[in-house]
């Protein structure tokens, strides 16, 4: 078990199963020391953990669950991609996807549910560059999506 998945464990978390695309997109691509992953949906071993609006079936609480849900998808896609969450160099980017009413204001601190994540577990390699939107809907009306972009250790 890598030094990453011992802190997952540690926190009570675990990788869920790899989500095959629902698209004609694969779920990562290399190039060179970058590892850039397709979106991910807050989904949990194919099956929706969190679905509609914020501000409307949702409080930023339970959405900022649903960001760690999407994140906890990033690194089973980035094991995948790796095969070891330790190549981890560093969590560059976080394009993050909010479900929420009109004029929901607070995308960012319902991004923060997978940014914390990644810095809990990373620690500095993982703070990151990031967006944080609200959007009128998502795939499979899931509460949030999130894109991210990896720098991979040589």
């Amino acid at each position: 078990m890598s030094a990453i998945e011992t802190k997952l464990a540690s926190l009570g978390l675990t990788l869920p199963v790899p989500a095959a695309p629902a698209g004609s997109y694969v779920p990562y691509r290399i190039h060179g020391d970058t590892l850039i992953l397709a979106g991910v949906i807050s989904s949990f071993n194919g099956q929706m953990t969190h679905v509609g609006q914020v501000g409307k079936e949702h409080t930023i609480e339970t959405a900022r669950e649903a960001a760690k849900i999407c994140a906890l998808n990033v690194l089973t896609n980035i094991k995948l991609a790796l095969g070891s969450l330790d190549r981890v160099a560093a969590i560059l980017y976080v394009g993050g996807y909010v479900n929420g009413v009109s004029a929901f204001p607070d995308a960012p601190a319902v991004i923060n549910g997978a940014s914390d994540l990644f810095v809990e577990l990373f620690g500095e390699a993982g703070r990151h560059a990031r967006a944080a939107v609200t959007v009128a809907g998502l795939p499979k009306n899931a509460t949030v999506e999130i894109q991210v972009t990896v720098a991979i250790k040589p």
